[in-house]
């Protein structure tokens, strides 16, 4: 319990956490260091100097006038009697923060017995002692003695290290300097780290930022580890779509002649060859969708609300009932790969048309992320069944008619992959206004 409560304490980056490591040991050896000297040196110094001006002050109060008096002017100790009718005073004057003044004021009540019930039928005794006063500089005693009360006047410096603070405010000094330096030496340390992680976070969102290995070794061999597995994927992008091109131009060829050839034909004898070649010339270029990296395309700012309207329009056109819903206050700009996120958001609203009556497309532009959602009155997808309508070719018979062209099974894969691709993630799920699917591109800023 105690660990759990710790650590949801702890700060959560590592530079917080190097700072947080290298100061708690400072302030600890500091707080020791300081207390223990406060406690030792300041109340063994103190006490020893109330016990010696004691002594003195019981010379004054019980010799002889004429050599009580130079003695107390010897010692610089200032004997004076109060006004007459002035009451005694009762405890004694300290300020909070005095910490001596606390073992001084014990020192004279253990070498003075306290004014009582006692000393007040015996005042002739033995002088008794009413309070002492710490007023700033001074040490005041208030005394009763046989001849009436007396008070007593002298430096504080008489019964109070001198300079007591030096060595606590020098600890203070020095361990704030090399906290300091410390905590520059530590962010220089760091600052590698946190560029390497910047890179890595920037790569995964689908950009491509400058870094240099830096720092220790060992995080030199870990940037370099990183820029190895950047160039290898970037590659492997490239090559990919190198092979894909190709691959495109080659079968869309021989498509175009078997379409031009049928078209030649007795329209009767070639409708329905026409119709398998468009629906495999459909297909591959569903394929081509799909295995063209959303990566490729370069970032750039676009607004989301201005690129879904068209995608809106476009459906429209080609029959579709979809509404674009705008929200207040959701304009503005964000870096995205435009190419592959308008596939996706085609995508969705071309797979709620087919497997509903009516589409909404809305767009939600926050200062931390971006949601682009399409809701549709159709069936929708069961919730166990959502993880798998994600993976390339899936098809759900369950859930969606798979028999009037329902594709490949590639619309919610491609843009499950240009989500991705932005640092973002594809979300299925019910859809609270229209009843059918919902689906969110949600992608971090």
């Amino acid at each position: 319990m105690i660990r759990t409560w710790l650590k949801s304490r702890m700060p959560r980056g590592l530079f917080a956490r190097a700072v947080l490591i290298l100061l708690l040991p400072v302030v600890a050896v500091t707080a020791v260091v300081s207390v223990s000297f406060m406690r030792r040196h300041i109340e063994g110094a103190t006490v020893q100097m109330t016990r010696s001006v004691s002594r003195e002050v019981r010379y004054i109060l019980e010799g002889e006038a004429a050599a009580s008096s130079r003695a107390a002017r010897t010692l610089e100790i200032a004997v004076e009697a109060p006004p007459p009718g002035q009451a005694s005073p009762e405890g004694g004057l300290r300020s909070w923060y005095d910490i001596s003044g606390a073992y001084v004021t014990r020192e004279f009540f253990k070498s003075f017995p306290a004014c009582g019930a006692d000393a007040a039928e015996s005042p002739a005794a033995q002088p008794c002692l009413h309070a002492v006063d710490l007023p700033g500089d001074d040490v005041i005693l208030h005394f009763e003695t046989g001849s009436g009360p007396v008070t007593l006047r002298f430096d504080r410096y008489r019964v109070s290290a001198d300079n007591a603070h030096q060595l606590p405010v020098a600890m203070i000094l020095v361990a704030l300097l090399m906290t300091i330096i410390a905590f520059l030496y530590q962010r220089n340390q760091l600052r590698p780290i946190t560029r390497l992680a910047a890179a890595a976070e920037a790569f995964g969102k689908g950009r491509n930022v400058e870094y240099r290995p830096s720092g220790a070794v060992e995080v030199r061999v870990a940037g370099n580890a990183f820029l190895e597995m950047r160039a290898r994927i970037e590659r492997h992008i490239e090559q990919r779509t190198l092979i894909l091109s190709k691959v495109s131009h080659d079968m869309r060829t021989p498509l175009t002649r078997l379409k031009l050839g049928l078209s030649l034909l007795d329209p009767k004898d070639g409708e329905d060859l026409l119709g398998d070649v468009e629906e495999m010339q459909r297909l591959i270029d569903e394929f081509l969708d799909f295995t063209r990296s959303a990566w490729v395309d370069k970032p750039t700012a676009v607004d989301p609300l201005a690129l879904a309207g068209q995608v809106v329009e476009g459906a429209k056109r080609m029959g579709g009932d979809v509404t674009l819903i705008e929200e207040e206050g959701q304009g503005g700009t964000i870096e995205l790969r435009e190419p592959a996120i308008r596939r996706a958001v085609e995508n969705l609203v071309g797979n709620a048309l087919r497997y509903a009556s009516r589409a909404e497309v809305s767009v939600c532009l926050a200062e931390k992320f971006l949601r682009i959602r399409v809701e549709d009155d159709g069936p929708g997808i069961p919730a166990e069944m959502r993880e798998e309508a994600l993976k390339p070719f899936a098809r759900l018979d369950a859930a969606r008619n798979q028999d009037d062209g329902a594709g490949a099974g590639l619309g919610l894969a491609i843009a499950a992959d240009a989500a991705r691709a932005h640092g973002g993630t594809l979300r299925l799920d019910e859809s609270e206004r229209l009843g059918g699917l919902c689906a969110d591109i949600v992608i971090g800023r």
